[in-house]
């Protein structure tokens, strides 16, 4: 196999890998909280035998995750919440604290504010945030101020990773933080009785995913041809 087809052959893994995530990104348009990925194109340079040759390759490994804001849904829900700015609600799950910006919560059986599947909304503290029974109004304050009836409960926490590049989606919208750590925002901005739907542009994905469909289909005809190229050399040099 010469270097052409290696190179050809590397590009079309890279273009199937690519196409998965514009798959994955257009499953989860309606995904309340979802950020979509990218996929980032390298080449590598290996040098070969021959000191004055080397044969280019391309990856597609790394993925991109597009931290741009999504669209502001208004629920009018008191335990729906939304992110303005920068930052992840902290959620607790059997698998560690996850990050996520998907705000849709409710008291659960102890009374703590906990998503659908039960993972705890943490507050600054990484403490979990109860709900006292006999609340009847539930205030959010801009800056994550929780009170019930004019009791203070606590401050909902807002975390970003202190390097994003760590971040690892665990789930459709949580993500867990390799190394590094995370850190409180300051200044938070949310809002109350709204939630924050997928920042994916439909659009855009399909029509990216023409793009690569077309160009996996070139990389193919390529391939083919290359290939009775060398069965027809295979055959004249066996005569």
């Amino acid at each position: 196999m010469d270097n052409a087809t290696y190179a050809t052959l590397t590009r079309q893994s890279g273009l199937q890998n690519e196409m998965q995530v514009l798959a994955n990104n257009i499953a989860n348009v309606s995904t309340d909280g979802y950020q979509k990925e990218g996929l980032v194109f390298s080449e590598f340079v290996s040098k070969l035998e021959d000191a004055d040759s080397s044969l280019s390759m391309a990856a597609a490994r790394a993925r991109v995750l597009d931290r741009t804001q999504g669209q502001l849904t208004q629920t009018g829900g008191q335990f729906d919440f939304a992110i303005e700015g920068d930052g992840y609600f902290m959620v607790a799950t059997p698998q560690g604290n996850r990050l996520t910006r998907a705000g849709h919560f409710f008291p659960d059986s102890q009374g703590n504010l906990s998503a659908a599947d039960g993972a705890q909304l943490l507050d600054a503290g990484q403490a979990p945030i109860f709900i006292p029974p006999d609340a009847v109004t539930v205030h959010l304050a801009s800056d994550g101020t929780l009170s019930a009836d004019g009791r203070l409960l606590g401050q909902v926490g807002i975390f970003v990773p202190n390097d994003v590049t760590q971040m690892t989606r665990a789930g459709d919208v949580r993500f867990s933080v390799e190394s590094g750590g995370t850190k409180a925002v300051e200044e938070p901005s949310l809002a109350q009785g709204f939630v924050e739907a997928s920042n994916v542009d439909p659009v855009l994905e399909v029509a990216r995913m023409i793009e690569v469909q077309r160009a996996y289909e070139s990389g193919r005809s390529l391939l083919d041809h290359e290939n009775d190229r060398i069965r027809n050399v295979i055959e004249i040099l066996g005569r």
